[in-house]
């Protein structure tokens, strides 16, 4: 139970600030909530970044097969690092509006 805690925290946390620092130099605000999805294929799947393009039909094919076996504890570690994404996106915006500009 500690273990879960400690990966939905560390997962919110790792992806909030990777989503808020593209978002700071990209001004893309929901560009990572748009990638998130393909960084959880590279998660599950046993396939390199590379092979995603080299052999998509395996790759793919692999990630759909695997994608049932996930568990509920993976599903809600991997739900809280979409969630960092998804506030980082509110919090970039609210910045915005109040007037601070990043870069």
């Amino acid at each position: 139970m500690i273990q879960l805690f400690v990966s939905v925290l560390l997962y919110f946390v790792m992806f909030f600030g990777i989503a808020f620092i593209l978002n700071m130099l990209l001004r893309k605000t929901w560009l990572m909530a748009f990638v998130y999805p393909l960084i959880v294929m590279l998660i599950i799947s046993d396939y390199s970044f590379t092979q995603f393009f080299t052999s998509p039909g395996a790759a793919f094919s692999d990630v759909g097969s695997k994608l049932p076996t996930i568990t509920i504890v993976d599903i809600i570690i991997l739900s809280s690092g979409f969630i960092g994404t998804i506030v980082s996106g509110i919090v970039i915006k609210m910045l915005r509006k109040t007037g601070y500009q990043m870069f």
